[in-house]
C-alpha cells in the first residue's frame, strides 16, 4: 500500500486567512494538493488540519478530492507543536497501535506532502514512487537544484517517526538515513512551490488572488455549503 499523509494544521499567517481554502483556479488549494496524489494512484490519503479547519467545512460539490473514499482527515490537537506534530498524526491515523511496535502491514510507502503545494504533477507524484520502490530509501524530487516535495519514507521507517519528539524536525527522525537519500531530477516546478502568501499563486491558476479578499474566498467555498455558517450571514 501507498499512503500520504498532508500537514495542513499551519496557521497561514502570512497568507493572511485559511489558504487550504483559498481559490486557486476555480477550486479550494487543499483539493488541488490532493489530487495530485489520488491521481498519481495513491490508496490511502491522510489530511491534517487544526481543530475547527474551515477545511472541515467543505464538502464534495466544492472539493471533489475530499469526497474520494481513500481521504481521511486527522485533527492535529496541538499545531503550534510543528508541521512534524501533523505528519505523526496522520501516521497514527494510518498504523494505529500497530506503529510503536514495527510498520503496518502492507504499508509500503509514505509519501509526505505539505498541504500548500497544489502545483505537483501527478506524474511527478509516480515518478517519485517509482524511484523509491527501486532505491529502497528516502526519495525527494529536485527541481533546479532545489530539493523539494513530496517526500518518500519506506514504511519501515514509520515507526521512528511514532517514537520522535513530536516538537522537533522531521530530519531529526529520520536523521540516520539522509545521506542515502536519492535526489530525483524532475522537470516540475511544483516541488518546490508553496504557497505561503497570496502573491504566491502567481500568475496563471489562480492569479486574481492577491486582489480578492479572504473573507470573499472563506464565503465562496465555506459558507455557501455549510446550512450552519449560512444562517449566520
Amino acid at each position: 500500500m501507498i499512503a500520504a499523509v498532508v500537514p495542513g494544521a499551519g496557521r497561514s499567517e502570512r497568507f493572511g486567512g485559511p489558504k487550504l481554502v483559498a481559490d486557486v483556479g476555480g477550486r479550494p488549494l487543499v483539493d488541488r494538493t490532493l489530487a495530485c496524489l489520488l491521481d498519481a494512484g495513491v490508496d490511502q490519503v491522510v489530511l491534517v488540519v487544526a481543530p475547527g479547519s474551515p477545511v472541515l467545512a467543505l464538502d464534495a460539490r466544492v472539493a471533489a478530492s475530499l469526497g474520494d473514499p481513500r481521504v481521511r482527515i486527522a485533527i492535529n490537537p496541538a499545531p503550534d507543536r510543528g508541521m512534524f506534530s501533523s505528519i505523526q498524526a496522520g501516521v497514527g491515523l494510518l498504523s494505529g497501535p500497530a506503529t510503536a511496535a514495527g510498520a503496518s502491514p502492507g504499508l509500503e510507502l509514505l509519501l509526505v506532502l505539505p498541504g500548500d503545494m497544489p502545483f505537483v504533477r501527478a506524474e511527478t507524484v509516480r515518478a517519485v514512487i517509482a524511484a523509491a520502490r527501486a532505491h529502497g530509501g528516502l526519495v525527494s524530487p529536485r527541481h533546479g537544484g532545489t530539493r523539494g516535495h513530496p517526500l518518500a519514507v519506506p514504511g519501515a521507517l514509520l515507526p521512528l517517526i511514532a517514537a520522535a519528539d513530536p516538537a522537533g524536525p522531521l530530519k531529526a527522525a529520520l536523521a540516520a538515513y539522509l545521506p542515502e537519500r536519492l535526489e530525483l531530477d524532475v522537470a516540475d516546478p511544483g516541488v518546490v512551490r508553496d504557497v505561503d502568501r497570496p502573491g504566491d499563486v502567481g500568475s496563471g491558476l489562480g492569479s486574481h488572488l492577491g486582489s480578492v479578499r479572504m473573507t470573499d474566498l472563506y464565503d465562496r467555498f465555506v459558507i455557501r455549503t455549510d446550512p450552519r455558517l449560512r444562517s449566520k450571514t
